[in-house]
């Protein structure tokens, strides 16, 4: 069986061109573009499996104190609001990996905070509330020349064809409405990923979890990150506190945008910023 001709790289009449040097700057590029991306975390195996292992208890833990029945009552059996607050350092760790942190940087001008950490269960045979086309911010049809949010989600497994790895409908974060079912049908693509992946999306790309065809759950750490001008989903700073962290997670995770209480609170975080 042949393979497919290599994609030619001549050109002509070619006045400008964006200059890659970097995987880092490939990704971006894409991100730009097209609305998504894989980024490789670069973690360990190891590093991998104690992700794994740490989802697995925070699960454990969480339904344990949420209620299987209350969470399953509000459809959200298969999702762990604000990981990074459950005790664990290693989600708050995974919230600052530094290859991340780079691409953020291109792609995001200016200030970025988290706005959301979640885990993501895509259960085996079922539905689930990822499992519909969405925005990461729903209701809205404008459109942003430059990202204002950031979608990273962490495969913590395998994201196949099979188990339901994430649709994506490519550069559809440049228009406003949502396309037509003729239009999706023809141009969504799913996005396979390896475990320890990060699947980088503009929040404005329209994108859905797919159906998971396997007998595994699978899983994924769902990262948002905003400019400081929209709210945190959880108030992150009050449920985490400030022990040991540095000052590139206070940034991060939202300690250096909170609202002021008062307006004696608001001019003493202007005096500061401006001593």
């Amino acid at each position: 069986m042949s393979s497919a001709a290599p994609i030619p790289n001549r050109h002509y009449g070619v006045l400008e061109r964006t200059k890659s040097a970097s995987v880092l700057d490939v990704v971006v590029e894409q991100v730009v573009s097209l609305g998504y991306a894989v980024l490789d975390s670069e973690y360990s195996p190891d590093n991998i499996a104690q992700i794994s292992q740490a989802f697995d208890v925070a699960h454990a833990r969480y339904v344990k104190v949420h209620g299987e029945a209350e969470l399953k009552s509000i459809d959200e059996l298969n999702t762990l609001r604000a990981l990074l607050t459950w005790g664990d350092p290693v989600f708050a760790r995974l919230a600052l990996n530094p290859l991340l942190m780079s691409a953020l940087e291109m792609l995001i001008h200016g200030k970025f905070m988290l706005n959301q950490q979640n885990g993501i269960i895509n259960p085996p045979g079922a539905a689930y509330n990822q499992g519909a086309w969405h925005r990461d911010f729903p209701y809205q049809h404008f459109v942003s020349s430059r990202p204002l949010a950031i979608n990273a989600l962490f495969c913590v497994d395998d994201f196949t064809l099979e188990n339901g790895a994430t649709y994506v409908l490519p550069a559809s974060h440049k228009s406003g409405p949502f396309a037509s079912e003729a239009f999706v049908e023809r141009n969504a693509v799913q996005v396979a990923a390896k475990a320890g992946s990060f699947i980088l999306l503009d929040c404005m790309l329209f994108h859905t979890g797919g159906f998971n065809q396997t007998n595994r759950p699978r899983r994924a750490v769902n990262h948002v990150y905003s400019i400081p001008y929209f709210k945190q989903q959880i108030n992150i700073p009050m449920n985490l506190g400030t022990a040991d962290l540095p000052n590139q997670a206070k940034d991060v995770f939202g300690f250096s945008f909170q609202e002021p209480g008062s307006v004696a609170t608001y001019l003493a975080q202007r005096k500061g910023k401006l001593e």
